[in-house]
């Protein structure tokens, strides 16, 4: 009997030590509202005259190169506790032009990540524009589009605003489309702005439907600056995102973040109140489990302590560069989010750096 059971412990011990432990490839796909990253240049043809030495907001070098710094800091550590790197995939808003973007993945926290740059200038009447970051190491774009975004005002006049960027290309050798959105703003009210963006949601799906007609199987992640919460009608009526996996039907899109928002989540508050403006959505594929291929994994929210005011009234709320006309020096009015794409692998990724 001894015998016996010295064979079945030693025999259940080779199997467990010949069992390898199962390595995952993450991937970060984050988002990021920049709060304003303007250069110190007057451009004649948008209203940035306050972001300018001379302009209100006393707009210097140094105040434009600390903000450089702070953009840069935050995005090297959006995710890395868990994949011990920066976001593969960035999308952010609220950049003035493509020097600014230059300037910011040269700075010494991503300027060995090696960051590519996808960027169109939009209409916006103050000039700022969205863009796609990416770690020329894992992605690889195909293709690029800026979709415009046609709005009129109750006069007929054009209401110029932001483009929606549109970026297809391999992850790792995987299709993968992603979507930039800064939608339009509450201005007036989040009733009388509504129409806007629901005008913007409509533009969304549009680009969606268009490339599932061309490829039904595309694995496509939209983010942005929504201005709108994951329970508002444009994310739900319109684009028709679920916070559950059992509710999806076909044409369904995903939405993580409106779980994380019943919760209690946001990336940015007015009057006591969080709202989960910045989101990221994808289509339902992304969630099936295929061997070989990236999943969704979870989505979050980044609020390291630094981000956020220390104290006095808007203790906790994100820690912005200016407030209520004053120059504070902090990072973004915004929390950046973000999401894992996870996918089994032979070996851990050897481009961590």
């Amino acid at each position: 009997m001894k015998f016996y059971l010295t064979v079945v412990i030693l025999f259940s011990s080779l199997l467990l030590f010949s069992q390898k432990k199962k390595q995952y490839k993450i991937r970060t796909i984050a988002f990021y509202n920049l709060e304003n990253l303007f250069d110190t240049e007057n451009d004649s043809l948008t209203f940035d005259d306050d972001r300018t030495p001379n302009g209100k907001d006393r707009w210097t070098k140094n105040r434009y190169e600390q903000k450089l710094a702070h953009m840069a800091k935050v995005i090297s550590e959006i995710g890395r506790e868990t994949s011990k790197t920066s976001p593969d995939i960035v999308g952010v808003c609220e950049i003035e032009n493509l020097q600014v973007l230059q300037d910011l993945v040269n700075q010494p926290p991503l300027l060995n990540k090696k960051y590519g740059i996808v960027h169109f200038d939009s209409p916006d009447e103050r000039g700022i524009d969205v863009a796609l970051l990416y770690k020329k190491a894992s992605f690889l774009p195909i293709s690029t589009a800026s979709h415009r975004l046609l709005l009129f005002n109750e006069e007929g006049e054009r209401n110029y605003t932001r483009d929606q960027l549109v970026v297809a290309g391999l992850l790792d050798n995987e299709q993968m489309i992603f979507i930039v959105n800064h939608w339009p703003s509450r201005s007036g009210g989040a009733v009388r702005s509504k129409p806007n963006r629901m005008a913007a949601a409509k533009l969304n799906k549009r680009i969606i439907d268009s490339v599932r007609q061309w490829d039904p199987a595309a694995r496509i992640i939209s983010m942005g600056d929504l201005n709108d919460d994951p329970v508002d009608d444009s994310l739900k009526k319109v684009l028709r995102t679920k916070s559950k996996a059992t509710q999806l039907k076909e044409g369904d899109l995903y939405n993580p973040m409106e779980q994380l928002f019943k919760k209690g989540a946001g990336s940015l508050a007015y009057r006591d109140k969080w709202n989960l403006f910045d989101q990221l959505f994808f289509t339902s594929n992304l969630l099936q489990n295929t061997n070989g291929r990236y999943r969704f994994w979870k989505a979050g929210v980044f609020r390291s302590l630094y981000l956020t005011t220390k104290k006095g009234r808007y203790k906790g709320y994100p820690f912005r560069t200016y407030a209520g006309g004053s120059y504070l020096g902090g990072y973004s009015d915004h929390f950046p989010v973000y999401l894992y794409l996870i996918r089994e692998d032979a070996a851990l990724p050897r481009d961590k750096k």
